[in-house]
């Protein structure tokens, strides 16, 4: 089409042109919402016209909560619960032994195998006398603010499906994650950042990816938002800066115009009214979110002890750092991964046990018990809740004919809480003497959720998202009890 003729009907203008001044025709439906808003067209009017709700407006918990935030530190992979928190003393003496122990794992139906016996050696730690073992001396130093679960069971000893089960409590896609569950129960008290912060690993994401973090079947304002440790903390967060500066302004202020919004309200259209809601966090976020994971203001006292200031820790512990920042500022829920990727780039230690485990251990285990530490120096533990584990945990029996790794867990593993109104210095569940199966208090992913979301005060039982016809949950249809014994 010609100039000329795109001209005609337009008054001398470009079709894009006339589009452009005059917004569409949504200047007169801004000022119509404005006004409506105000009464000023009467009862009538304003009897049907719905007022905006932002789906991230903070909500009243189902009851008084213990925490207002969750840092879950998720170590992917899988680690060793034997090698770590749950002592076995009867293993040692046994490496090499042929044993009738059956596992499940990546390798299938096994009916025994060759034991492998712990390569660390543990100590007693804290006044409540807890075995931690040498790949975690700086985390032991927090036994007694510290519940270890070690009856954890999972549905899936493979990694796609245990990831998906351990955040969105289903081993299929598609489902929302725990923090898309804590965001739409919970809201936000912090308009110019998400409620729900994912930290990868710099190594990569884990498998499935953002399934992990995905809300899922609700609107995809309560998603997880990927926050990166160096540069700028969101990609794709500020305009094109190809664009003029007053177009960038005209195109960020289009995005928190109220006639977009009394169109999306008046068309009964939550998924637009949803994607509104997150037009306008992003643009909070341009100048919120670099300030809030900015650590130049932080004393090299605090750097230090998160352990910034070394290169193997440099990452985690600013991941760390950046999580407390984040919580103090009313984010409710952040994850950081530990490990992605594929191998020993995670804590899949397949092979050989020792090179794996020593390095994932030697990159988080300062960071963390800096956070904890952290978190009760400033007050922040009391209403913060920190949960440590991965998908499932490892077998006592050797994987292959030679060497020292172990093929996956999901009959019985360790996690562990902390603050937010957890008991510190116990111990839940038990496995048996080779670690093969939890035997005491056996525990399921759904009452670890089940607990998460009973300290942050909302019920899991009655949490839901109608869809599909059906009131979803996080905890599944059957009723679940969060884990008594570990709350204070």
């Amino acid at each position: 089409m010609t100039e000329k003729r795109r001209k005609i009907g337009f008054c001398g203008r470009t079709r894009r042109e006339f589009v452009w001044e005059s917004g569409a025709g949504f200047g007169a439906a801004a000022l119509s919402s404005l006004l409506s808003g105000d009464g000023f067209f009467g009862s009538t009017a304003a009897a049907n016209d719905k007022p905006f709700q932002n789906p991230l407006a903070a909500k009243a918990p189902h009851f008084a909560p213990k925490a207002k935030s969750v840092i879950f530190l998720f170590m992917y992979g899988g680690p060793s619960h034997i090698d770590t928190f749950d002592r076995k003393p009867k293993m040692k003496g046994m490496d090499g032994k042929i044993v009738d122990v059956k596992t499940f794992g990546r390798g299938g139906h096994k009916p025994g195998g060759r034991i492998v016996e712990p390569r660390w050696d543990f100590k007693q730690y804290g006044q409540c006398g807890k075995w931690v073992s040498s790949l975690f001396p700086n985390v032991a130093e927090h036994v007694d603010d510290i519940a270890f679960l070690h009856s954890m069971t999972a549905d899936s000893p493979i990694h796609g499906s245990a990831m998906l089960m351990m955040n969105s409590g289903k081993i299929l896609s598609g489902n929302p994650a725990i923090g898309s569950w804590v965001n739409y129960g919970l809201g936000t008290v912090n308009e110019n950042l998400p409620g729900f912060v994912v930290m990868l690993d710099p190594t990569g994401g884990p498998i499935s990816g953002a399934k992990n973090w995905s809300s899922g079947y609700m609107p995809a304002t309560y998603a997880g938002t990927v926050f990166r440790s160096k540069g700028a903390p969101i990609l794709d967060l500020a305009p094109p800066s190809d664009l003029p500066t007053g177009v960038q302004r005209r195109l960020i202020d289009s995005i928190r115009d109220a006639n977009t919004r009394h169109l999306v309200t008046h068309a009964g259209n939550d998924d637009l009214t949803s994607r509104i809601a997150s037009y306008e966090l992003a643009y909070n976020m341009q100048s919120t979110a670099p300030e809030a994971v900015d650590l130049a203001d932080e004393d090299a006292k605090t750097l230090s002890m998160y352990g910034i200031d070394k290169e193997e820790t440099r990452d985690f512990g600013t991941r760390c750092l950046m999580a407390r920042r984040l919580v103090q500022r009313g984010v409710r829920f952040v994850q950081l991964y530990s490990g992605g990727a594929h191998n020993d780039d995670n804590w899949d230690a397949h092979g050989d046990l020792e090179t794996n485990h020593n390095k994932h251990a030697g990159r988080t285990d300062q960071p963390i018990a800096a956070l904890l530490a952290d978190l009760k120096r400033t007050g922040m533990l009391d209403e913060t809740l920190v949960v440590w584990g991965g998908e499932f945990g490892r077998q006592p029996t050797a994987e292959y004919a030679n060497g020292s790794g172990r093929d996956h867990n999901a009959y019985g593993f360790t996690m562990w809480m902390a603050g937010g109104g957890i008991k510190g210095g116990v111990s839940h569940g038990t496995t048996d003497e080779l670690g093969a199966a939890a035997v005491e208090n056996p525990l399921h992913v759904k009452n670890l959720h089940a607990t998460i979301l009973h300290q942050l005060g909302l019920d899991p039982n009655h949490l839901s998202y109608f869809y599909s016809g059906l009131e979803q949950k996080l905890v599944g249809v059957e009723p679940i009890e969060p884990i008594h014994e570990i709350i204070a």
